[in-house]
């Protein structure tokens, strides 16, 4: 018993603060004098893991003169640039909140959650200041505004800022304690603020970045997804920091060209892409436009189901596999993949060690093989709860389990198929359709690059699949609807074929390349 209690005390003596692990201690590692990021455009500029640790240790003077003390949010509005990882650990460090936001979004949305978040402080890259400008009168609790890059408006730029600080050791807090918020990427709606907490950061790095992705600290990383977003995060932060690796950040859109070029320039060993991206890229290198040359030994994918055909043809690009995965910004990262030589396309693998997983029906008893069910996950990273929206945290998170949203179906060998979030399934004729099949389906045609299905109601007033379709030839379009039509009766079933047919020139998404379903429910 004794033994137990001097365990206890040891272990509530360590410092929980997430910065502590991922930054301060690679100061006395052979990771010290060792990339932590390399910007891919520009100069390149780099920061060392020792240059982050003393930078980073600044940030809590430059709080102090400005006002700013513990608990208190500090927005982050930043394109991906060696800054980033400064003032977020920085924050982190001395206790104050970063919120990281989306860089794509509007200026109605910025005042609306820079409100909801009551931040004191804003950090913003001077390439995104024109955005978020017309937010800031409407948002009194902002009392400092830092930029990126330059000096706006008697705005400080945050550089020479922080130079005339001088670095502070890192608080002391409890693992427990909450740390940063990431707002959701709104797929449904109205981003909501999701809390997470200093322990969160750890735990995902040793369950999907230790037991999954298999980082080492001689792997290069590159993440095609930001760092505003929870996949983001962990892809280019936490799991490269976590074993002293670099990650390069390219503070520009990751268009197929920028991308092959960061690829092909900085010979990443990991990249980490999302569904839509790596469709894009298959395209743009079997037109013949660009080659890819790096040697990639591993490749992953969230935001949304990988369709079964663009992991294959990746794979053949680019000889390594794709370990498809799923994730939310409530669970941090990925929870369920699936693993390096043992990858099933079309499928999103098994849980990743450390979570377990349910199906539940809508009387939250669990389903059987080959049954639908809303899928559940229980873990360590899962966040505290939704800022300021009691009713959806109560309905979200229950005890140790988290509800997704998202329905699945169960295999014989244990894999979880994707069928679609729990409000875009829809029936016809009595029978449940998921959007995704239909999708993955019109996508396997050779003419469709992306697709999207939604329920509309026919002239009886009865839901039936409608397709939105973007096509990797526009020219191809005159008599597509009836040939793609045809290819999903022959394929998946007569009834879940689209009775309409809609080329458009792209589609409506979230950061994360989620399909914004709703937007084209809204549509006549």
């Amino acid at each position: 018993m004794y033994q137990n209690q001097l365990l206890k005390e040891i272990a509530m003596s360590e410092n929980g603060n997430a910065a502590s692990y991922f930054v301060d201690r690679h100061v006395r590692s052979a990771s010290a004098d060792k990339p932590a990021f390399i910007e891919a455009t520009g100069s390149q500029r780099q920061l060392t893991y020792r240059a982050l640790a003393a930078d980073s240790g600044r940030m809590g003077a430059l709080y102090e003169k400005h006002g700013i003390t513990r608990e208190d949010r500090a927005a982050i509005l930043l394109l991906d640039c060696v800054e980033y990882p400064i003032i977020f650990w920085g924050s982190l460090k001395c206790g104050v909140i970063p919120v990281a936001l989306n860089t794509l979004t509007t200026s109605d949305v910025y005042a609306s959650i820079l409100r909801d978040s009551r931040a004191k402080a804003l950090f913003v890259s001077r390439e995104l200041y024109p955005s978020v400008q017309p937010a800031i009168p409407k948002c009194p609790h902002l009392s400092a505004i830092f930029v990126v890059g330059a000096e706006i408006n008697d705005y400080p730029e945050f550089n020479s800022e922080i130079m005339k600080c001088e670095s502070q050791p890192t608080i002391e807090v409890v693992a427990d304690e909450s740390a940063f918020w990431l707002y959701s990427s709104g797929s449904t709606g109205q981003p909501k603020g999701v809390r997470h907490v200093h322990g969160n950061l750890k735990a995902t790095a040793d369950t999907y970045g230790a037991k999954v992705l298999g980082i080492k600290s001689t792997d290069v990383v590159y993440s095609a997804a930001k760092l505003f977003f929870a996949y983001g995060l962990g892809n280019a932060m936490t799991f490269p920091m976590s074993v002293g690796a670099t990650s390069v950040l390219l503070s520009g859109r990751p268009t197929p060209y920028d991308v092959l070029n960061v690829l092909n320039e900085h010979n990443p060993t990991v990249f980490c892409g999302v569904p839509t991206l790596y469709a894009a890229m298959n395209a743009f290198v079997e037109s013949g436009k660009g080659k890819l040359r790096a040697d990639l030994r591993r490749c992953i994918s969230a935001g949304e189901a990988l369709p079964e055909d663009v992991g294959r043809n990746w794979q053949k690009i680019s000889g390594c596999e794709i370990l498809d995965g799923v994730g939310s910004t409530e669970m941090l990262h990925i929870f369920l993949s699936n693993r390096s030589g043992d990858v099933v396309y079309g499928t999103s693998g098994t849980a990743v060690p450390g979570y377990k997983i349910r199906l539940v029906d809508e009387c939250d008893k669990e389903v059987g093989v080959g049954e639908l069910g809303e899928l559940l996950v229980n873990g360590d990273s899962a966040a505290t709860d939704y800022w300021n929206q009691r009713e959806k945290s109560r309905a979200t998170f229950e005890g140790k389990w988290t509800r997704t949203g998202d329905k699945y179906e169960c295999r014989e060998d244990g894999r979880l198929v994707y069928c679609g979030r729990t409000d875009d399934m829809f029936k016809v004729s009595g029978i449940w359709v998921s959007p995704f099949e239909v999708e993955q389906c019109l996508t396997s045609h050779p003419s469709v690059l992306e697709a999207a299905v939604v329920p509309a109601r026919d002239e009886e007033n009865l839901e039936k699949p409608k397709a939105f379709v973007v096509l990797k030839d526009a020219s191809e379009s005159v008599g597509i609807d009836v040939v793609l039509k045809e290819h999903v009766k022959a394929r998946i079933g007569l009834w879940k074929y689209p009775r309409w047919v809609e080329v458009v020139d792209d589609l409506p998404k979230t950061a994360t390349g989620k399909i914004r379903r709703f937007k084209l429910r809204d549509q006549p």
